[in-house]
């Protein structure tokens, strides 16, 4: 069933990043399409003509996708900013049509964080990766995420033995089995946000800073201490990431997903 994007919109590059840096077996690959499980159920999201073509398509499944395929950025608006500004004006033209992916879930997406701190996002992905297919529950091709509860459960012993550091493994644990309303920060404002992730034990700043990007979509967020975007900024601006953030106000989050998905296929 069709689900309707705002044009310009380009499936293949907007997916590009589940393809970069090998399968992610919570949101994959196959055939052209892309797999995730909602309530359970495997959904396939295929390119077509005015948006994608989603099975299947419901009540349940359609937020889910919506968010996952980042349909609350504001591309015109940003469009409009970026027109004759250098490099970022460049590259709204080259990649016009990319929509950067969210993660629907707030404990997906710093679990996902937690992964990749201080290692390749090769490495990261193949340690997620069997996280999810010990943890997850598989539904077709796809696996579910590993459920906040289920991970609760689990020991140190058994993340280790993942490819996990000792350390990693005491965040994810403590993460999971804290208290915190994860679903409760949508409602507050940035900074509020940032003051609850970096409060979890092994959270920092650049975590909290990719969870205002990467999951709730604050066109603010700017993650300057991630090694990708420090030389995005310094090989095509020549400029330090904390000078060139204050440079692309108000549209921060979007610019760092255009500048590293450019640095990649652009």
């Amino acid at each position: 069933m069709l689900l309707a994007f705002p044009e310009p919109y380009d499936f293949d590059v907007s997916t590009e990043r589940f393809r970069a840096f090998g399968a992610d077996l919570a949101n994959l690959w196959h055939e052209g399409g892309l797999h995730r499980v909602v309530g359970g159920r495997e959904v396939r999201i295929e390119a077509a003509p005015g948006g994608v073509d989603v099975e299947p398509l419901d009540a349940e499944t359609r937020p889910v996708v919506e968010k996952l395929l980042g349909l609350e950025f504001d591309l015109p608006a940003f469009y409009a900013w970026a027109g004759g500004r250098p490099v970022i004006g460049e590259l709204a033209v080259r990649l016009a049509g990319f929509r950067p992916p969210l993660a629907p879930d707030p404990f997906e997406s710093l679990v996902t964080s937690i992964t990749a701190q201080q290692v390749s996002l090769f490495a990261a992905s193949a340690i997620r990766n069997r996280l999810v297919e010990r943890y997850g529950r598989r539904a077709g091709r796809a696996y579910a995420f590993p459920a906040r509860e289920r991970l609760a459960r689990a020991s140190e012993e058994e993340l280790v033995a993942l490819g996990f550091s000792r350390r990693k493994a005491e965040y994810v644990l403590g993460l999971a089995r804290s208290d915190v309303d994860l679903d409760g920060l949508a409602a507050l404002d940035d900074d509020e946000v940032r003051a609850r992730v970096t409060a979890i034990r092994g959270l920092g700043s650049w975590t909290a800073e990719w969870f205002l990007a990467r999951h709730l979509a604050r066109p603010r967020a700017w993650p300057a201490g991630d090694l990708g975007l420090r030389k995005a900024s310094a090989l095509l601006y020549g400029l330090d990431v904390h000078e060139l953030g204050g440079l692309l106000d108000p549209f921060q989050n979007l610019s760092a997903h255009y500048l590293l998905t450019g640095m990649r296929v652009a």
